[in-house]
């Protein structure tokens, strides 16, 4: 299926490795160029140029720290006018309700709400002004079933959850399309540090941890980061133009809801 993005621009957050960087590879392998941004600038060099390779578009890489408001600036001074913006930002450290002080929540909120806020108001207007725009934001299964150990998370990522279902609605009719993935378990470095996390709790072993947490998955799998990009790419596509203020869960059934 040809998705109809071919030399679009797209901005995509934390995307050295894991979820953002399979976003970046499927819509580079859509023909988009891309600007790619994380915080370390060793890893995403590297990703910059296999994608370059591979996929033959351009790419630019801006290393900086896309949480506070000297990084945002960098970022969007070099991105310039984009079609396409994927927001992404590693999620808090897990814990108890004890554990999270104020200063805690709020350097949750800055990273996991503030941020795609601001990202957002940033690019919305060029976007709507062109009459065509792609907005995802990648958020977590916790805003449909939180758990319990990400708190911090639950939290911010229900507040953006609850800001784009306004704001998409609000310019949908300017051609501009807001939504949010989900994403489930995945095989990332995050799952790994929820193992080592679980099985500390626990006595066990990590293998035993992910064994437990495999479990809980129908699918009897983690998600890859191929198919969460190939699910970004589709929500960024001309094919998804009447998809507005959605929650995607990509989760492999573990959410018993039927919504």
């Amino acid at each position: 299926m040809d998705l109809g993005i071919k030399g679009r621009r797209a901005l995509v957050c934390a995307s050295s490795k894991g979820l953002g960087r399979g976003c970046a590879e499927a819509l580079a392998a859509e023909g988009v160029n891309l600007v790619l941004n994380a915080r370390g600038s060793e890893a995403l060099e590297a990703t910059a140029e296999a994608i370059r390779v591979e996929y033959g578009v351009d790419v630019t890489a801006v290393a900086a720290d896309i949480t506070s408001e000297a990084g945002q600036a960098e970022v969007l001074s070099v991105a310039g006018p984009i079609d396409i913006l994927v927001t992404n930002a590693g999620g808090p450290p897990p814990g108890m309700w004890t554990d999270w002080s104020r200063d805690d929540f709020i350097a949750a909120f800055d990273a996991n709400l503030l941020t795609p806020i601001a990202l957002i108001k940033a690019t919305l207007p060029d976007m709507m002004d062109r009459g065509w725009g792609r907005i995802v934001n990648i958020t977590s299964v916790a805003v449909k079933a939180p758990i319990p150990v990400l708190g911090l998370s639950n939290t911010a990522r229900s507040g953006l959850t609850g800001y784009v279902a306004g704001v998409s609605r609000q310019v949908a009719g300017s051609g501009v399309t807001v939504n949010n993935l989900l994403p489930g378990l995945h095989d990332t470095d995050r799952l790994q540090m929820l193992d080592k996390v679980d099985a500390a709790a626990q006595g066990i072993t990590e293998d035993a941890a992910r064994a437990a947490r495999t479990a809980t998955i129908p699918a009897g799998r983690f998600g890859t980061a191929e198919e969460f990009g190939a699910a970004c790419a589709w929500l960024c596509s001309n094919k998804a133009g009447f998809v507005i203020g959605q929650n995607i869960l990509l989760d492999g059934g573990a959410f018993p809801g039927a919504m």
